[in-house]
């Protein structure tokens, strides 16, 4: 297959023409970024598109990278880019970049360099990009040092960065960008012939391997699945797959759109910010199927030796990692489960493992629910997020920041099909929730979004970002962009790691945040915005901000003493809590205001 000529070279081309030109031959059709004169090459063949390639100028080089990761979460497109220029924009975009490795996502990072004539003089912003980028990009880096090498070198940036699902990158010197293209390298030594047709990537394993898990989980009577973003596409098997077995299914929060959370058999987020039916799941299930996961934490998986497990995986470096699996089935999720189902027969009906499972799922909800209907001071985080749940638009987007708004939207937003929800899973970055949220409404205008972002976070990066949501968004059809704001003046998250890990108390000096009025922020921008002070107001917050004509920023103030409980709270951490507390933490009374009830409600033996 030739692929199709997105658009004629312009005449007399440049390398830069030629760079976006080949990209966009890989669906290229975005980029995100910042200005700088190491890549002014680049910005004027982006011009010369005549707006066939957009870039997206960002606030900070790091959103770039972060929202190159959410463009392909979103179904944005099928790659990722940045354009940063030399020296510090490259510096910037690393941490943006490092999201979109750990997360297995496809990005071609686009690097200016100092000029080829000024190499190695120590020129101004010279940088040894090479080096920097050798980590981030170790699965294809290279220096584009001559017009011929620009067919090759971006297809297979792009194919390695498909096909490993990872970051490339391409180092871009000044001068080099303003040659003369050479779209059609000679045919002569030294010289490639390059194609830019992806290629085909795994699909079903060997009947014989699929036949063999099929025997193991058949055999089995409690079975548990877990499934994480690699799972993503397959959302109908799963669901067939897990009847088919009378399994119950816990997600990683990279997976959570993979299925209805709203299903008695689904139990929800899994690890520390999971919820207990996820852990009880693990505890007592005699049989584990693992699709497109490996959430780290080992102490969540089952005890070893006590089940037998399968694991599905596109990536065959990534089987038997996390737990000692007796079958690695290494495909894409959705044929490999639907060989699965023809292999396993018709399935076991209702059983008393389902009604266990339904039974833990329904209590563990009622019980959440009772939290966050308890008084708070002055507004319970937790109310926000069940408040939210219940009105979310069939077809919203969410992005979620890292910290305590990821406990609590693991444990109160019920996914439903049709929505669209991420963050950085496997990096847990704070600053991730704003990028991803303009990724996720560039990537699809007509289409509400929500953010979910504590006030570190907002502080961070989101208050800069917020301007470029005012850049862009007369340009939406949908101009529904709602940012919660979590305002408890504490970087709360890790001040119970403090507490519960190391059994010190919270250090203001380090955790303490300045109270910003954010809604006002939000105002001087030409947007919405929201003050909530009392938990009487959060209906119609969220009422107002989903029917608002413009995007809105809620600012909620909300009690720092609010507990985030793991699904299995031991001894060490209350001892540890408890230390804390009588070394002086500053917020003790709260911690025994919230503790107590919040402990009772979760713990409480329920029928």
């Amino acid at each position: 297959m030739v692929p199709a000529d997105p658009w004629p070279l312009p005449r007399n081309p440049t390398v830069a023409d030629h760079i976006v030109h080949r990209l966009a031959c890989w669906g290229v059709r975005r980029y995100f970024g910042y200005p700088g004169d190491g890549i002014n090459g680049m910005t004027s063949a982006l011009q010369r598109t005549h707006q066939q390639a957009q870039f997206i100028q960002v606030r900070h080089e790091e959103t770039a990278g972060f929202a190159a990761s959410a463009h392909v979460k979103y179904g944005g497109g099928p790659l990722g880019a940045i354009l940063v220029t030399s020296g510090p924009g490259a510096i910037h975009a690393l941490n943006g970049l490092y999201d979109a490795k750990l997360d297995h996502q496809p990005v071609v990072a686009l690097v200016g360099h100092t000029a080829l004539t000024a190499e190695g003089g120590g020129y101004y912003q010279e940088v040894d990009l090479l080096a920097l980028y050798k980590d981030v990009a170790a699965a294809f880096l290279a220096q584009l040092d001559h017009p011929s090498q620009v067919r090759h070198l971006v297809d297979r940036a792009c194919r390695t960065a498909l096909a490993r699902r990872t970051v490339t990158a391409l180092v871009l010197p000044l001068d080099v960008q303003d040659e003369p293209a050479v779209p059609d390298p000679p045919h002569a030594h030294g010289f490639y012939h390059t194609s830019s047709v992806p290629s085909s990537g795994p699909t079903v394993p060997p009947e014989a391997d699929v036949r063999h898990a099929a025997e193991v989980l058949r055999s089995g009577e409690r079975v548990a699945m877990l499934v994480g973003q690699g799972a993503i596409g397959a959302e109908n098997e799963v669901r067939e797959i897990a009847h088919r077995l009378g399994a119950g299914v816990a997600t990683a929060l990279l997976g959570f759109t993979v299925v209805d959370h709203r299903e008695p058999w689904v139990t929800g987020a899994i690890g520390l910010l999971g919820t207990r039916p996820s852990w009880q799941l693990m505890r007592e299930c005699d049989r584990l199927l693992i699709v497109g996961s490996n959430m780290p934490y080992s102490e969540f998986y089952p005890p070893p030796g006590q089940a037998r497990a399968v694991q599905i995986d596109h990536d065959g470096t990534q089987l038997g990692l996390r737990y000692p699996t007796e079958v690695n089935l290494t495909g894409d999720a959705a044929p490999t489960l639907r060989a699965l189902l023809h292999e396993l027969g018709p399935g076991p009906g209702p059983t008393r493992w389902r009604q266990t499972i339904a039974g833990a799922t329904a209590a563990w909800r009622q019980a959440q629910r009772e939290l966050a209907e308890q008084d708070a001071d002055p507004v319970n985080p937790q109310r926000l997020f069940v408040s939210l749940s219940e009105r979310l638009p069939d077809n919203v987007m969410l992005a979620v920041d890292c910290g305590t708004t990821t406990a609590w939207y693991a444990r109160h937003i019920k996914v439903r099909p049709g929505m669209l929800a991420s963050l950085s899973g496997t990096l847990l970055s704070m600053g991730g929730g704003m990028p991803y949220a303009l990724a996720a409404k560039l990537a699809h205008p007509d289409r509400p979004l929500v953010a979910l972002i504590g006030d570190g976070a907002m502080q961070m990066n989101g208050v800069n970002e917020l301007i470029t949501v005012a850049k862009y968004w007369r340009d939406w059809a949908d101009p529904r962009f709602v940012v919660l704001v979590l305002n408890n003046r504490d970087l709360a998250f890790v001040s119970w790691e403090q507490r519960s890990t190391e059994g010190t108390p919270m250090f203001p000096d380090s955790q303490q945040l300045p109270d910003i009025a954010y809604h006002r922020w939000a105002e001087v921008l030409g947007l919405r915005g929201d003050l909530v002070d009392h938990p009487d107001q959060v209906n119609d917050a969220w009422d107002r901000a989903l029917q608002a004509d413009r995007p809105t920023v809620i600012n909620a103030l909300v009690d720092p003493a609010e507990l985030m409980m793991p699904p299995h709270f031991t001894a060490d951490q209350v001892r540890k809590t408890a230390a804390a507390m009588l070394r002086g933490d500053t917020d003790w009374a709260g911690i025994i205001r919230r503790g107590l009830p919040t402990m009772v409600t979760t713990y409480r033996p329920r029928r």
